[in-house]
């Protein structure tokens, strides 16, 4: 079960890189040692490409980091990637399926921290840690839009809430198809 959800950033080239590797490893850059240090295995990644601004894909880690002498993937500004996680394919949308990160940032716990107009500053930097609830909400639409009308008719009902119940069963005592109580007449009073 997985304790942590990353965000990896990237731009377009080393998202394509990571492709071509058919998401079988992932570079992490120098200046999160600290972040890297807590990626373990069976956490889950998603990768959000900030060039175009949009959700591409979703991985599981499947070995813990190490330091590489080299990397395949290209420096961005003075960022080099000394660091290699081990990680297997969930969910990779076609290009055509991509998210526009902007159409779901307001739905989003992570980015509240920002104003809305700059929602896209909160992901800045290479590797970021998500609320469990963020990356499902995304991954969910990602599922959708990868599986269209077959994920929507084979996914599970939706679980009923059964702690609250609404006004008019309150009303009713409880049960649904029973009639509102009529005020007591002025012979009952």
């Amino acid at each position: 079960m997985p304790r942590n959800f990353w965000m990896i950033t990237c731009n377009e080239e080393n998202f394509n890189i990571t492709r071509g590797l058919e998401f079988t490893k992932q570079g992490l850059k120098s200046e999160y040692r600290r972040k890297v240090q807590r990626v373990e295995k069976e956490d889950r990644l998603l990768f959000y490409v900030f060039g175009i601004r949009k959700f591409a894909a979703t991985a599981t880690v499947t070995a813990s980091y190490k330091e590489v002498e080299s990397s395949v993937w290209q420096n961005e500004g003075s960022a080099t990637w000394p660091y290699l996680i081990e990680i297997k394919p969930e969910l990779v949308l076609d290009e055509e399926q991509y998210i526009t990160a902007g159409l779901l940032a307001h739905r989003l716990d992570y980015v509240r921290r920002w104003p809305p107009e700059d929602w896209y500053m909160a992901f800045q930097g290479n590797l970021h840690l998500l609320p469990k609830g963020d990356f499902f909400l995304i991954e969910e639409e990602m599922k959708k839009l990868k599986f269209g009308r077959e994920y929507l008719r084979d996914a599970p009902p939706a679980p009923v809430a059964t702690g609250s119940r609404n006004r008019k069963q309150r009303r009713s005592g409880g049960r649904r198809d029973a009639a509102p109580k009529a005020a007591p007449s002025a012979a009952q009073a």
